[in-house]
């Protein structure tokens, strides 16, 4: 089966998929059916990271896709524990071992971990690689913006992307407006809010009823409109189906109004600002 789902160009040229699909807490033997079921209907980016422990899996469901190499975008990401220039290059070495690929499509830091002050060296090991050709494009996960500027200011490639939190509890003004500026493609983690009581939300349900669709279908339509790139995760063949059928319907202003409302500024993870694990 063909996708559906349209690209976003990125700042070098490179098209991503507006709609991908997530694996994070998905066991390996697990995400390797779950990518499987996700190639089959359609999805065409897959999104993993090494602290995930499911590259390996989510390579085998790729492998035996029969889905083309080029057709296909994967990210994934590199652990907080392997910043800097020289382990930077081993750890991308060890990820596409893993995921059994020639290259990556987007290759992200998974935090800026601002207390280590590494991720200029790290990024600069980023450079090498796409230089190389190893990567289409490079970028950042969990930047605020004040890293980015640092980051753009060291280095001689602005990144393709920022993978952050954004939801309608958090719709992260302030970051999609400084990415904007920069040419940064915006990216959302738990676009649907990891299931802490967004999709039971009164004015979501009812526009859900008005279009004859899913709350969850509501949020992501929501966030294709904002001009996120977004990455829903289930491990459900029903709800991997439902979450990419989202281009067949468009939310009215009203609609967009009552979900911009619900905007509380409030995080769910942890704050890149002071988060220091791993």
């Amino acid at each position: 089966m063909s996708s559906t789902v349209p690209p976003k160009i990125l700042n070098n040229g490179v098209e991503m998929p507006q709609l991908g699909f997530g694996v994070w807490q998905v066991p390996d033997d697990e995400a390797e059916r779950a990518v499987a079921t996700a190639l089959e209907t359609g999805y065409r980016s897959i999104d993993t990271a090494a602290i995930y422990g499911n590259e390996e899996g989510t390579g085998r469901a790729i492998a035996a896709s029969g889905v083309a190499r080029e057709d296909l975008f994967v990210t994934t990401k590199l652990w907080n524990g392997d910043q800097g220039y020289d382990a930077t290059l081993r750890a991308f070495d060890e990820s596409l071992a893993k995921l059994g690929l020639d290259y990556l499509d987007l290759y992200l830091i998974h935090w800026p971990l601002p207390a280590r002050g590494k991720y200029v060296d790290t990024y600069k090991a980023f450079e090498k690689l796409h230089a190389d050709g190893r990567i289409r494009a490079i970028g950042t996960s969990n930047f605020l913006p004040e890293h980015l500027q640092r980051l753009i200011a060291g280095t001689s490639v602005i990144p393709a992307v920022n993978q952050i939190e954004l939801h309608p509890h958090l719709q992260q003004h302030a970051a999609r407006e400084y990415h904007a500026e920069q040419g940064i493609a915006t990216e959302a983690w738990s676009p649907l809010g990891q299931g802490k009581g967004l999709l039971e939300v009164p004015a979501i349900i009812a526009i859900g009823q008005k279009h004859n669709r899913t709350p969850a279908q509501v949020v992501l339509r929501w966030h294709i409109q904002l001009g996120n790139i977004v990455i829903p995760k289930s491990v459900t063949p029903s709800r991997i189906r439902e979450n990419i059928e989202v281009f067949d319907f468009i939310l009215d202003t009203e609609d967009l109004a009552a979900i911009s409302a619900l905007n509380e500024g409030r995080r769910i993870g942890p704050d890149p600002a002071t988060f220091d694990v791993g």
